[in-house]
């Protein structure tokens, strides 16, 4: 049976797979903002975006699918 699935960044994600997320921080050497992913198999994603409101919102989204699947 497929679990449900989210896209972000070009990215699709399987919800399962997830394990948490982090708090929105700033990126490195001034790239931005960043939160990041940590899937089940370890395995770490971690999306950048020009502003915090932007990876605010896009975390919120994640952090909502999470709850509905």
């Amino acid at each position: 049976m497929a679990g449900k699935t989210y896209e972000l960044q070009g990215y699709t994600i399987a919800l399962q797979h997830i394990v948490f997320i982090t708090q929105v921080f700033e990126a490195e050497a001034g790239e931005g903002y960043q939160f990041n992913i940590r899937f089940s198999a370890d395995v770490r994603l971690g999306p950048k975006f020009p502003t915090r409101n932007e990876a605010e919102l896009a975390r919120g989204l994640l952090a909502q699918a999470l709850s509905e699947r």
